[in-house]
C-alpha cells in the first residue's frame, strides 16, 4: 500500500523544486539581459543564450523530479550514460555543428569582438575586411569594405584569428572647425 504521507512529501518537494528552478531561470534571464546590454550583444544572440539557459534549467528540473519520485540512482545513471553516448555519437557525426556552437559561446563571452567593430579576418587566401553586423549561433555576418555581405562560420573566426581595426574617421571629423 502506498503511504499517503510520502506522496504528499513528494508533491511538496516537487513544487518547491519547480518554484526554485523557475526563480533561478528568471534571475538568469535578467542577468543575461543585463550582461547583453552592457556588452553590446544583440537580441538574436541573447535568444540563443536564453535557449541554452532554459535547457540547462529544464534538465536540472527533470533530474531533480526523477530523484524526488524515487527513480533508482543506479538505473538513472545507466539511462543518463546511454543518452549521453547517443548524443555524443550524434555530435561526432555533426562535429562542425558542435564546433560552431562552442565558438559562438567563446565569441559571446570572452572575445573582444563586438557588433559594429571593423575587423580583418586573418586569412592568406582571402582579404575579408569590414564591419561586423551580427553574430549568430553558427555564423558571423559582416559587410566588407567593398559592400559584399559575407557569412563566416564562427569556428573559422576562432581558428583564423581576427584583427580589430580602428573605426574609420570620416573627412568631416578630421577637418578643424571654423569659429
Amino acid at each position: 500500500m502506498i503511504d499517503p504521507m510520502s506522496f504528499k512529501t513528494e508533491i511538496l518537494l516537487t513544487i518547491i523544486l519547480l518554484a526554485l528552478v523557475l526563480t533561478l531561470n528568471s534571475l538568469s534571464k535578467r542577468a543575461i539581459r543585463k550582461f547583453g546590454k552592457t556588452s553590446a550583444i544583440d537580441m538574436n544572440s541573447r535568444k540563443i543564450i536564453f535557449y541554452l539557459s532554459n535547457l540547462l534549467f529544464y534538465i536540472l528540473a527533470f533530474v531533480g523530479i526523477s530523484l524526488i519520485w524515487g527513480v533508482n540512482l543506479k538505473d538513472f545513471s545507466l539511462f543518463l550514460s546511454s543518452v549521453l553516448a547517443i548524443v555524443g555519437i550524434g555530435f561526432v557525426a555533426q562535429w562542425s555543428i558542435l564546433s560552431n556552437l562552442t565558438a559562438s559561446v567563446i565569441l559571446f563571452f570572452s572575445h573582444p569582438l563586438r557588433l559594429g567593430d571593423r575587423i580583418r579576418v586573418m586569412d592568406k587566401d582571402f582579404d575579408w575586411t569590414g564591419k561586423v553586423e551580427d553574430i549568430s549561433g553558427f555564423y558571423l555576418f559582416m559587410r566588407t569594405d567593398d559592400g559584399r555581405r559575407i557569412t563566416i562560420p564562427t569556428n573559422l573566426v576562432i581558428q583564423k584569428g581576427i584583427e580589430i581595426l580602428k573605426p574609420e574617421i570620416s573627412p568631416s571629423e578630421t577637418e578643424p572647425t571654423k569659429d
